[in-house]
C-alpha cells in the first residue's frame, strides 16, 4: 500500500502526507458519498413541503449540514443526519418562521444562493444570512439582482453583492429572466422564489446547466414546463409541495477523483458503484472519453427519477483535448481533477470558458496552476482556464489546498503518480464534500507483487 498518513497541526489544520512506492495500483469496488446537489435540494424542499420527506443516502459533508441547520432554525424538524434515513417534517410552503439569529451557510454557496430565493418570497419576515470567510467573499449579485427584479428587498456589502445579507420578505412578481450565465444555482434560486408567486416565472440560460432542481420540484408536485431547445424552465405558482421519499445517488463529482486516479496510475481497475449519471452532470465522462480514458457504465438504472450506474475504470494512456463551450457548465466542479488528468496526458490540453472557477471556494484556476507547477507540471494560467502540456513527471513536494475541498483531493490524486513524498497542507478541507476520502484512498491503494 502507498503510505498515506494524516498529521495534526496547529490551528485545527491537518496535513495529508502521501508517499508512493513502485508497483502501486488502485484496485477494488467502492461507493462515493451521496450527491451534494441532490442532498441540498432534498433537505430544502422537504423543509418547505407539507408532510414528511424521507431521505436515503444523504451526503454527510459539512455543506448539507449547513443547509439542515439553517432550515431547522427556520422551523423545519430534521432528524439527526445519517446515510441510512433522514426524516424532514416540512413546515409547508410560505410557513417558514422568522429566525431569532443570523442564518449561517458555512462554506456552502448552494445553501446561501438557493435559500435566498425561498426567504425573499416570505412576506413580512426578516432574515439575516452569512457564511464563513470564503463564502463572504463570493459573489451573490448573480442571484440578488434577478430577485430584486422580482421585487425582493435584499441588502448587503458592496452594493448588495456580498454576505452578510439582510432580507425583508416580500410578495414577489413573476419575471422571465434571461441569465447571462449557465448556472444551476441562479436558475434554482429563481424557480424556488417562483413557487409562491401567482403566475409563471421563467429562467432562460445560454447553455444547459444541471437539472436536479427541476427533477425534484416535479417529484414534489410543482408544475414545471421545460423547453430544452431554448434552455428555458417555467414554474407556475403558487405551488403545492408534498413530502417525498428521496434516494440520493453517489456524487459523480466525488467519483471523478477515482476515475482520474485509476486512469493515470498504471495497472489499476476500480468499480465505483451507484453513481448518479444525470446527463446534465456527465460532462466529466465526455471529457475523459475524449482523453481516451477506459470507462464503462454498467448496471444502468433509474432511482427516484435520477439515472444511476456503476462505473468501471481501467488505467489507459491518456491524450490531450480541448475542454470548452457548452461542456463547461456540465463539469465545472470537476475541472481541478481534469487538470490532473491533463498533466499525465500526451499533448497539450486547453481548458477555456471557465472563468467561473475564479469565484469558487478558491480561485481554482490560479491555485491549480500554482500547485501543479510546484510539483513540476507544465501548466500555464489563462484568463478563463488552463493550458497544460502533459508528459512531464511530477515530484512530491509541499502543496496547499487553500481550504478548497476539490483542490485538496485533486492534489492527493496527483501525488499518487508522483515520485517521492507529497504533503498537502490544510487537507481537512476534503470533509466539505467527502469526509471518508482518506480512508477510501487507503482502501484502494495496493502494491503489485
Amino acid at each position: 500500500m502507498s503510505v498515506v498518513t494524516t498529521q495534526e497541526t496547529t490551528n485545527r489544520q491537518q496535513n495529508l502526507i502521501i508517499k508512493t512506492a513502485a508497483g502501486l495500483s488502485l484496485q477494488g469496488r467502492i461507493r462515493v458519498p451521496g450527491d451534494k446537489s441532490i442532498s441540498h435540494r432534498a433537505l430544502m424542499l422537504g423543509a418547505i413541503a407539507s408532510g414528511e420527506t424521507r431521505i436515503q443516502g444523504l451526503l454527510l459533508g459539512e455543506d448539507p449540514r449547513s443547509t439542515a441547520s439553517c432550515f431547522q432554525a427556520l422551523g423545519a424538524e430534521i432528524s439527526e443526519l445519517n446515510t441510512e434515513l433522514v426524516t424532514v417534517k416540512g413546515i409547508g410552503l410560505g410557513q417558514l418562521q422568522e429566525p431569532v439569529d443570523v442564518l449561517d451557510a458555512g462554506n456552502s454557496g448552494t445553501t446561501l444562493r438557493l435559500m435566498l430565493g425561498i426567504l425573499a418570497s416570505h412576506p413580512g419576515r426578516f432574515f439575516a444570512v452569512t457564511g464563513d470567510h470564503s463564502l463572504r467573499s463570493r459573489p451573490m449579485s448573480r442571484v440578488v439582482k434577478p430577485l430584486q427584479q422580482m421585487g425582493a428587498q435584499i441588502w448587503g456589502r458592496k452594493e448588495n453583492s456580498l454576505a452578510p445579507l439582510a432580507i425583508q420578505g416580500q410578495t414577489l412578481q413573476p419575471i422571465h429572466y434571461n441569465s447571462p450565465i449557465a448556472s444551476a444555482q441562479v436558475k434554482s434560486c429563481i424557480l424556488l422564489a417562483g413557487l409562491m408567486i401567482e403566475g409563471e416565472t421563467t429562467v432562460t440560460e445560454p447553455a444547459l446547466s444541471r437539472d436536479h432542481s427541476e427533477r425534484m420540484l416535479q417529484a414534489f408536485g410543482a408544475q414545471l414546463s421545460i423547453d430544452s431547445e431554448t434552455h428555458s424552465v417555467t414554474v407556475t405558482g403558487p405551488a403545492q409541495l408534498q413530502g417525498q421519499t428521496v434516494i440520493v445517488p453517489g456524487d459523480i463529482s466525488s467519483a471523478a477523483f477515482w476515475l482520474v486516479a485509476a486512469a493515470i496510475v498504471p495497472d489499476s481497475e476500480l468499480i465505483i458503484e451507484n453513481v448518479g449519471v444525470n446527463p446534465t452532470r456527465t460532462g466529466i465522462l465526455e471529457a475523459l472519453s475524449m482523453m481516451n480514458a477506459d470507462i464503462h457504465l454498467e448496471n444502468q438504472r433509474l432511482v427516484a427519477g435520477e439515472p444511476v450506474a456503476d462505473l468501471r475504470v481501467r488505467s489507459s494512456k491518456l491524450k490531450s483535448c480541448t475542454i470548452a463551450g457548452d461542456l463547461i457548465p456540465r463539469l465545472i466542479d470537476e475541472i481541478p481533477i481534469l487538470a490532473v488528468a491533463a498533466v499525465f496526458a500526451q499533448g497539450t490540453t486547453v481548458i477555456r470558458d471557465a472563468a467561473e472557477l475564479r469565484v469558487k471556494e478558491s480561485d481554482r484556476i490560479a491555485v491549480m496552476a500554482n500547485q501543479l507547477q510546484r510539483m513540476g507540471a507544465n501548466v500555464t494560467e489563462l484568463p478563463d482556464g488552463l493550458e497544460i502540456v502533459g508528459g512531464t513527471p511530477l515530484t512530491g513536494t509541499d502543496v496547499d489546498s487553500h481550504t478548497d475541498h476539490r483542490i485538496a483531493m485533486s492534489l492527493a490524486i496527483a501525488a499518487l503518480n508522483s515520485a517521492g513524498t507529497t504533503t498537502i497542507n490544510r487537507a481537512e478541507a476534503a470533509a466539505i464534500s467527502y469526509p471518508d476520502f482518506v480512508p477510501t484512498l487507503e482502501q484502494v491503494c495496493h502494491l503489485l507483487n
